[in-house]
C-alpha cells in the first residue's frame, strides 16, 4: 500500500471549540446555582483538602446531582452535550479541513484532549468528527456514576501526544505506549501534529507539540486577546487567532497552510526514511 500523510488535528474544547466551560450550559443550570458558584465551591475544597481541582470538580458534580435527585448516569451527562455553543464555523469545520486533506492526498484525523467530561462531549453535535475523545470519564455501575474512571490534568494530557504518535489509543495500554518504536515506524509523526487550545492549562501539550516539530496555535474569544498574546511572546505557541472556525477565517487559512508545509515535510521525510533504508542494506 502507497505511503499516505497522516496529520493530526487535537483540540482542547472548553473555550476552544465551545465558548465556556461545557458543564455550565446545562449541568450547573439544573443544580439551580450559577456558575461562579459551583466553580468557587470547587476551588475552595481543592484548596482545602489539598485535591486535584480536576477531581474536585467531578466530585462535586456527583455529590451536588445527589443533593438535588438529579441523574447521575451516562445517559443524563450524555444528553447535556446537545446544549453546548459552539464558536462560530466549529459545525462544518471538520468536513472543509478533511475536504482540504483529500484534496492534497493526506489523511487528517481530529482528536480531542480535553479536562472535561467526556460523556458531555460525546453528546455533542460534532462529537462524530473525533477519531478519539480523550477526557475526564465517570465509571459507572449499575448505569449509576460512582467514581471517575479516568482525569486527564494538565500535564497528563501530555500523554495522549505519544499515544496518538505511536497509535496507541486505548488507555489501558501501558505495554505499547512505552515500547521503543522507531521514528519511522510511528503513526502520526509530531511534526504532523497541530494542537489547537485557549489557555494556560493547555501550555504543556502546546509547548511540546512545537518542540517537536509540530505547530500550536491558540485561539482566544472576542476580546479576550491579551492571554493568547502572552503565550506568543513567551514562544509557547506559533500562532494566535480569535475562535472563529468559518470558511476562509485567519485560524481556517494558517491551519491550510501548515497542512501544506507539513505534506511537503512529510515527503521528504519518507525520502529520507528509504534512503537510510536502502542504504542500510547495501
Amino acid at each position: 500500500m502507497a505511503y499516505k500523510t497522516k496529520i493530526a488535528l487535537l483540540y482542547d474544547f472548553d473555550k476552544t471549540l465551545c465558548t465556556t466551560d461545557m458543564q455550565n450550559y446545562s449541568f450547573i443550570p439544573a443544580l439551580n446555582i450559577k456558575p461562579t458558584e459551583f466553580w468557587n465551591k470547587c476551588n475552595e475544597m481543592s484548596k482545602q483538602y489539598h485535591m486535584d481541582s480536576l477531581l474536585t470538580y467531578m466530585y462535586l458534580m456527583l455529590d451536588e446531582a445527589k443533593k438535588k435527585n438529579l441523574p447521575i448516569n451516562r445517559e443524563s451527562f450524555v444528553q447535556m452535550g446537545a446544549n453546548v455553543k459552539l464558536f462560530p464555523g466549529v459545525d462544518s469545520w471538520f468536513q472543509r479541513i478533511d475536504e482540504y486533506g483529500e484534496g492534497k492526498d493526506v489523511e487528517i484525523q481530529h482528536y480531542v484532549i480535553s479536562s472535561g467530561n467526556k460523556e458531555i462531549i460525546e453528546g455533542s453535535p460534532i462529537s462524530k468528527y473525533f477519531k478519539k475523545i480523550f477526557a475526564c470519564e465517570f465509571l459507572y455501575i449499575n448505569d449509576i456514576a460512582v467514581w471517575p474512571k479516568s482525569v486527564i490534568n494538565y500535564t497528563t494530557k501530555t500523554q495522549f501526544l505519544f499515544r496518538i504518535n505511536k497509535g496507541v489509543l486505548d488507555i489501558s495500554d501501558n505495554d505499547k505506549i512505552n515500547e521503543s518504536t522507531p521514528e519511522a515506524d510511528r503513526t502520526i509523526p509530531f511534526r504532523n501534529m497541530i494542537y489547537i487550545a485557549d489557555g494556560l492549562t493547555d501550555v504543556p501539550c502546546m509547548k511540546l507539540v512545537r518542540e517537536k516539530g509540530g505547530q500550536s496555535i491558540a485561539v482566544y474569544s472576542r476580546g479576550k486577546k491579551p492571554l493568547a498574546s502572552k503565550l506568543f511572546a513567551d514562544e509557547r505557541v506559533d500562532f494566535i487567532c480569535e475562535a472563529n472556525y468559518s470558511e476562509n477565517s485567519k485560524l481556517e487559512q494558517i491551519v491550510k497552510l501548515i497542512i501544506d508545509k507539513m505534506t511537503s515535510q512529510d515527503q521528504l521525510a519518507q525520502i529520507h526514511y528509504k534512503q537510510a533504508a536502502d542504504i542500510t542494506h547495501d
